[in-house]
């Protein structure tokens, strides 16, 4: 009712404006509906009908010609209605019917309306929900165009960042059993975030339900539908509904409409029926006591509307009724722009103008209300989409207010056109925070996303990251493959992010590295020293035996073996890579190539003793120093062709272990490499086969045996060495190498070299002529 008599204070308020509708006096007819579809058909059609007289007739004869309709409130009503009214191209300007499909200009082509389409609705609550990272949500509809076509968008909209936990629809009988079943499912669902479309007479026996099974802990979203009712704000609602989020009709003021509503009297208005069914509500009363009724007190028609206690005369909060002002003036200032338009300047065709008896409805107005809003219709007839944000608080008399604390503004430029204020809403759960509502939480960094089968994509579970991938961010989709940091970057922190992978070599500073350097000063040494010691009794019996410039050569030989392991410590570099296998291969050359000439000096000595052998003759000192020289020389000749064609190179090896960088020497050619070993191999297998014919020549001290011995341990050491070499990871294949270098040099120098300390040291009567040259007694 204060929307009809908001009605009318606005044609009143026109007609009394000289510069709209100069001359022109508009005048009103109203028709209750009674929330009843063919009520408001029926009401609808007498309206275009016009008895006595047709819609053509200008004339001052008969009833004057409708120019257009206010309403209806309702969806499912405006969309019936429209369909005929645009066969006759009469607007219809509603202030309250919002379902999306009455866009559709080709279906309806003359509705128009004053509150947004339900599009622009869903995008605020949208915003609403991913404002507080609510991706769980339930939704409950009302069953007819209103909610059914809101529940359409929302879908869509909600798809692109959440998913819909459950969806239902409320009965249009009120089944009890049936709204049982939605509460059932309410309670039975995770998401504590519940979305309602929905006319509060739908909803009503929804929220007695909740009430009496005390449902608790969720946080409602209401439709503009529901979100300003008076219907719901008992204090019995407040432990259900309380903090509940709701879109509203943006509010209004009009200057002047509480003081004409409170002009209303009963008197003032006989022909209108509504006011004596409102006074007597209002009042309590009756003006005729026949007609039955619980109602015994007279009206008089005098009683006072300043003291009823009713929202009839209470303007503070202006929603339904101020579109319902908009939409009067719309169609007034149409209609302004229809008599004033001046022939080669109209919209149509031609510059020419529309006719008051051929009403042309797609002619859009823009105008500015005395509020200072702004109303304009886009070009399927919808109005500039301005919401307020309400929140359900509670009043000091117990019961539930509604207070603005947002609003959202369509015309704001970007995407974000939410504003709230967050310190002012109230929040009824235990914490006083906003709800967590999502099927699972986002994965932390380092994982990703898998979707769990047959549930919706908002249901997941979190994987790590594959190796060679991470994820940076909370809630990743996907991880992210890393392609070309590899090589020099590691994912760390439980592939959370690349950092810089780690180095590895051995070093000298590391303890193992410490070890080894000082092993291989030690054999450097022990090689020092027992050349010192050979150099002092370098005339005497043992010495003189073993050849002197041999044991000389083979004990430098020993310390450039026992020095060439140091070049294996540290990071490689081009030139530590090449010298190292080069040093090794000649420096082992060497000492295998003085080893085998004393064995083929042992071998001969023995012929030399024979009658009529003279070989000595032709093996002396100097053949016996060309003979290393020959051999050393053709490893040099290797080393020099390898070196040229493929020589080492130092190489980070990422595919051995991703986690780090190995710092290695390469090989360079294969070929020349084996060949390196293969001939230091040649020389041990040779010098091994002479040493062992020669092991049992009749000598008191054959140095034969020392050297199979040792040449035993030499083959022993590399050949073990091969496995433990492929086997071991990073740095320690290294260790590896170095360890076979310093076991078989020590195995060379303790095997040759300490049997004849013993003698010159420790039995020093040993170390004469005839005990060398005697034969060793046998034993019987």
């Amino acid at each position: 009712f204060q929307c009809a008599q908001t009605m009318a204070f606005a044609i009143e308020e026109i007609n009394q404006d000289s510069s709209l509708l100069p001359n022109i006096t508009l005048g009103y007819h109203f028709c209750d509906d009674c929330l009843q579809m063919a009520v408001a058909f029926r009401a609808a059609m007498a309206q275009i009908s016009s008895t006595g007289s047709t819609l053509s007739d200008l004339g001052c004869t008969g009833q004057p010609p409708i120019l257009g309709i206010v309403g209806d409130p309702v969806s499912t009503h405006s969309i019936a209605i429209s369909r005929v009214l645009g066969l006759f191209r009469i607007p219809l300007v509603s202030y309250f019917a919002t379902c999306s499909c009455l866009s559709n200009k080709r279906e309806y082509p003359s509705f128009f309306r004053t509150i947004p389409s339900d599009t622009f609705q869903v995008k605020a609550m949208i915003q609403i929900l991913q404002q507080f990272h609510w991706t769980w949500v339930g939704l409950v509809v009302s069953d007819d165009d209103y909610g059914l076509y809101a529940a359409r968008i929302f879908h869509i909209e909600m798809s692109q960042f959440g998913c819909v936990a459950f969806h239902e629809t409320l009965p249009r009988d009120n089944s009890r059993a049936e709204v049982r079943r939605i509460v059932a499912n309410i309670l039975r669902s995770t998401a504590r975030v519940i979305v309602v479309f929905s006319p509060s007479s739908y909803l009503l026996p929804l929220a007695d339900e909740l009430v009496m099974q005390q449902v608790k802990e969720r946080q409602w979203i209401a439709s503009e539908g529901w979100s300003t009712s008076s219907a719901f704000r008992t204090g019995q609602l407040l432990p259900i509904l309380g903090g509940t989020l709701g879109i509203a009709i943006r509010r209004g003021e009009i200057p002047g409409l509480r003081e004409f509503l409170l002009r209303l009297r009963p008197d003032s208005r006989p022909e209108n029926n509504m006011v004596s069914l409102f006074w007597e509500d209002t009042f309590g009363c009756r003006f005729d006591q026949q007609e039955p009724g619980n109602y015994s007190k007279t009206c008089t028609g005098q009683e006072d509307l300043r003291t009823a206690d009713s929202v009839y005369s209470d303007v503070s909060n202006l929603r339904p009724t101020y579109n319902v002002y908009k939409a009067v003036y719309a169609l007034a200032h149409a209609l302004h722009n229809l008599l004033s338009c001046e022939h080669g300047k109209g919209p149509f065709v031609g510059s020419t103008c529309a006719e008051l008896h051929n009403l042309q409805p797609w002619q859009r107005v823009n105008f500015t209300t005395h509020y200072g809003d702004r109303v304009s219709f886009d070009e399927n007839g919808d109005a500039l989409a301005i919401y307020d944000v309400m929140n359900w608080q509670a009043a000091p008399d117990g019961t539930i207010q509604a207070v603005t604390v947002g609003t959202y503004d369509e015309a704001i430029p970007g995407t974000d056109k939410l504003t709230l204020d967050s310190d002012r809403i109230f929040w009824n759960f235990k914490s006083n925070a906003p709800p967590r509502s999502v099927c699972s939480e986002p994965c932390p960094p380092g994982t990703r996303r898998t979707p769990r089968k047959g549930e919706p994509v908002c249901c997941f579970d979190c994987l790590p990251c594959a190796d060679g991938e991470i994820s940076n961010t909370t809630g990743e989709l996907e991880c992210e493959l890393v392609k070309q940091s590899l090589t020099t970057f590691l994912i760390q922190n439980s592939r959370i992010c690349c950092e810089p992978k780690p180095v590895e070599f051995l070093s000298f500073e590391e303890p193992l590295g410490v070890c080894l350097t000082l092993t291989s000063l030690l054999g450097v040494c022990v090689c020092l020293a027992v050349l010192s010691v050979f150099a002092r009794h370098r005339s005497t019996p043992v010495v003189r035996a073993n050849n002197s410039e041999l044991s000389f050569l083979l004990l430098l030989a020993l310390a450039l073996c026992f020095l060439c392991a140091v070049l294996f410590i540290g990071q490689p570099q081009q030139w530590t890579c090449q010298l190292r296998h080069v040093v090794f291969g000649l420096a082992f050359a060497l000492c295998i190539s003085c080893i085998l000439v004393k064995t083929i000096v042992v071998v001969m000595a023995f012929r030399a003793t024979l009658p009529d052998n003279n070989v000595m003759r032709w093996f002396g000192a100097a053949q016996q120093r060309g003979t290393v020289v020959v051999f050393t020389a053709v490893q040099a000749s290797i080393c020099v062709v390898w070196l040229t064609t493929a020589p080492p190179t130092p190489y980070k090896n990422t595919h051995y272990q991703n986690s780090r960088i190995i710092w290695e020497c390469t090989v360079g050619s294969v070929v020349g490499f084996s060949c390196v070993f293969g001939y230091i191999g040649l020389l041990a297998a040779v010098c091994f086969l002479l040493a062992f014919l020669a092991r049992k020549l009749p000598d008191n001290f054959n140095e034969a045996k020392f050297i199979t011995f040792s040449m035993l341990i030499f083959c022993a050491v590399w050949i073990t060495f091969v496995p433990a070499y492929v086997s071991s990871p990073g740095k320690y294949t290294v260790a590896v190498e170095i360890f076979a270098i310093l076991a078989s040099s020590f195995g060379l120098l303790v095997a040759i070299f300490v049997p004849k300390l013993y003698i010159i040291l420790l039995k020093p009567e040993k170390n004469t002529k005839k005990a060398i040259m005697s034969r060793p007694t046998s034993k019987k």
